[in-house]
């Protein structure tokens, strides 16, 4: 069963965050996920959830979303972006 990381991310530091985004792509890769959404125009249907920016990932399962967080490739993204965002991640599992 598939399974997807969502993110909500508030960038303090955009010229930083590029680095996270360069190692987390190459952390993306290496674990087979598909990027669904990665920071396009977000629109409130409804409450009063105002994110400025949403990563959406699919896995094939949740162990493979597991791995990818815990993974050294994706430490070292984590690392990068310490003091350039706020990050609010799940892992979700999905159909």
């Amino acid at each position: 069963m598939s399974a997807y990381i969502i993110a909500h991310v508030d960038v303090t530091d955009p010229q930083q965050y590029e680095q996270y985004k360069g190692l987390s792509s190459k952390a993306i890769s290496a674990h087979g996920a598909e990027i669904c959404i990665r920071g396009g125009e977000v629109q409130v249907l409804e409450g009063d959830w105002s994110p400025t920016r949403i990563v959406l990932l699919k896995f094939p399962d949740l162990d493979a979303a597991r791995a990818f967080y815990a993974s050294a490739q994706y430490q070292l993204a984590r690392q990068a972006r310490a003091g350039a965002a706020t990050m609010r991640m799940i892992a979700v599992q999905g159909v």
